[in-house]
């Protein structure tokens, strides 16, 4: 780990110059990779590193396009970069290992993440919450609740009184061990919730830029040469390092991955669901108050939301009838997003982020959809919209571990094309996602 303190040193000083990172003898345990395990850590190896250094040409991108965003971090941030051929992904030490953005044609194709500019430039710490954006970023959950992690003991579940825990929003992860298509980063953590029970864990996250062949696999879908595209899989581990076991009765946490993407009036998120289920509801839409109809519709068993960025309004889907496939599409700029969800029936339940005092704290959501708008004060976060994810509840033994998966696609180009993707993923034609609103 001293080596790794010493790379984050140069990159402090040199910000202006490319460090490549070659590591070799990454190893993970068995179980840290298998979804079907909800177990695993990371094994420690000796690591050779060798870096080299080149003058940064600072190039200059249009706004919109990968390289502009890269530029930005790599003056204000320690970036990592990962290649891929034209598939790329920038992710960031100082924002907790998060995926800030990818493109799928290079350093000149469109920047897919949300990215606040201003904040980042300004070098502004908020109080509350610092939306800086980004992709895919590593949260904890639950938001509200008797359990929550984001109000203080004695509160009232008001916005003013909603505050992001500094462990996910200010302070850095570190960077374990990086390769050309794969980073690892770490961190120590430590949180109270509102019941006054503090937790304790280190936090392992993996990101591996995903080839053609393992996107084509994952989504059991195939690729042509006429479709961009860009895919990532992030593997979290939390391991309870403190001396209580996590039980329900004091509250449990999840492991929680929100992405943020720009928001266009011709976004439109896309939600598959079951519906012949038992469950207590097939998806909540009113969490900062019932979202028109003009905004959210169900056609059969998709739920289709507005993703403009001009009106507040979250959906939930509970793992009764939740699907792990998820998506977006962006008619504007023929862009294809999808997100691979781990989706859990067993276990401690998912827990409750609903901003009120709760019956049932274990009944939450495992998919989430977010639009953002403005606040009662005028004020506003973005604009962006979000697809989110979460694990379950992690009740876990001291030193035992759990591990949660998520995988991110986006799809540039004809069409057709990816009328023919949009098929073979949520059985609906683009020119019904269109039309829909």
């Amino acid at each position: 780990m001293h080596a790794v303190k010493r790379l984050l040193s140069i990159c402090e000083s040199r910000r202006r110059w490319e460090i490549k990172i070659t590591l070799v003898l990454i190893l993970f345990l068995q179980s840290c990779v298998d979804s079907g395990s909800k177990k695993g850590k990371l094994e420690e190896k000796q690591v050779v590193v060798e870096i080299t250094e080149e003058n940064d040409p600072m190039e200059n991108y249009e706004t919109g396009t990968y390289g502009y965003d890269l530029e930005l971090l790599k003056k204000y941030t320690d970036p990592v970069e990962l290649k891929n051929g034209d598939s790329r992904l920038v992710l960031s030490l100082k924002y907790q290992g998060r995926i800030m953005t990818s493109s799928s044609d290079g350093n000149n194709g469109r920047s897919y993440g949300w990215i606040n500019h201003e904040l980042i430039e300004s070098g502004k710490v908020l109080e509350q919450f610092n939306p800086v954006g980004g992709e895919e970023r590593f949260w904890l959950g639950p938001e509200g609740g008797q359990y929550s992690l984001f109000f203080k003991p004695g509160s009232s579940f008001d916005f003013e009184n909603w505050s992001v825990p500094a462990c996910i929003d200010t302070e850095p992860f570190i960077m374990y061990l990086a390769t050309d298509s794969s980073a690892v980063f770490t961190q120590t953590m430590k949180v109270k919730n509102f019941s006054n029970f503090e937790f304790q864990f280190d936090v392992t996250r993996k990101v591996e830029l995903l080839g053609a062949d393992q996107i084509s696999k994952k989504l059991k879908v195939s690729l042509t040469d006429n479709v961009k595209w860009v895919g990532y899989e992030t593997t979290n581990i939390i391991r309870n390092t403190g001396r209580q076991p996590w039980r329900k009765e004091t509250g449990l946490i999840s492991i929680w991955l929100l992405g943020m993407f720009k928001p266009s009036p011709s976004v439109t998120m896309i939600i598959p669901f079951k519906q012949d289920v038992q469950a207590e509801y097939s998806f909540k839409d009113d969490y900062f108050g019932k979202i028109p109809e003009n905004r959210l519709k169900v056609v059969d068993d998709i739920l289709y939301f507005k993703g403009d960025g001009k009106q507040r309004g979250k959906v939930g889907i509970p793992p009764e009838t939740a699907l792990p496939l998820i998506g977006s599409y962006d008619s504007g700029n023929k862009i294809l997003t999808i997100v691979k969800a781990d989706i859990s029936e067993e276990g401690a339940g998912y827990v409750n982020s609903a901003w009120e005092y709760q019956e049932n704290p274990y009944q939450g959501d495992a998919i989430n959809a977010y639009n953002d708008g403005p606040l009662e004060n005028g004020s506003q976060l973005g604009p962006f919209y979000e697809l989110e994810s979460s694990s379950p509840g992690l009740e876990l033994e001291c030193d035992s571990s759990a591990t949660y998966i998520q995988s991110t696609y986006h799809f540039e180009g004809p069409e057709a094309e990816l009328n023919v993707l949009c098929q073979q993923i949520f059985n609906v034609s683009l020119d019904e996602i269109k039309t829909v609103f």
